[in-house]
């Protein structure tokens, strides 16, 4: 599965692509899921190891911005009849991060995000194994955000459990 070929140009129009359409992306969706939902948020009791609010875009711009990354470096030494299978998995996680948002904040849904952010992750790992195979660095880029979403797995878990 792994190209022979050696990449020796960086296609700085397809890297930008594949970095913003993430950042973008999760900037709108945060958007659209947060609206009017910062009072109730704040109301909620939340475990001693929630960070604040703030930190919360930081991590996530970095996040979107590595995985962007990790995608032009999967794609750059995919050979094209491997491409989409080596694609999909983060396509559809990127999916999976997207809907969280919304079943968590928007429609207060918080055991069933839960429960996707289980299926999230293990669509994160299989992307992270299938860039491994073509790219390692690729699928190492994965690694902080299985680690960002492994964290906040179990603070969903605990927001909900003290919520319920």
């Amino acid at each position: 599965m792994k190209n022979t070929t050696t990449v020796a140009t960086t296609n700085w129009g397809k890297l930008a692509r594949n970095i913003l359409v993430p950042v973008i992306g999760g900037s709108i969706t945060g958007w659209l899921a947060n609206r009017n939902t910062q009072k109730q948020y704040s109301q909620l009791k939340k475990p001693s190891f929630s960070p604040p609010p703030s930190l919360f875009p930081i991590a996530w711009t970095a996040l979107y911005g590595l995985m962007g990354y990790a995608k032009y470096r999967a794609e750059q030494h995919s050979n094209p009849r491997d491409a989409q299978k080596v694609l999909t998995p983060y396509e559809l996680q990127l999916g999976l991060n997207y809907i969280w948002s919304f079943l968590f904040f928007k429609w207060n849904l918080r055991g069933t995000a839960l429960i996707e952010m289980t299926t999230l992750f293990a669509m994160i790992s299989l992307t992270a194994y299938e860039f491994n195979k073509v790219d390692k660095m690729a699928g190492k880029l994965l690694v902080p955000y299985m680690g960002w979403v492994s964290f906040a797995w179990a603070l969903n878990y605990s927001i909900w459990k003290l919520n319920r």
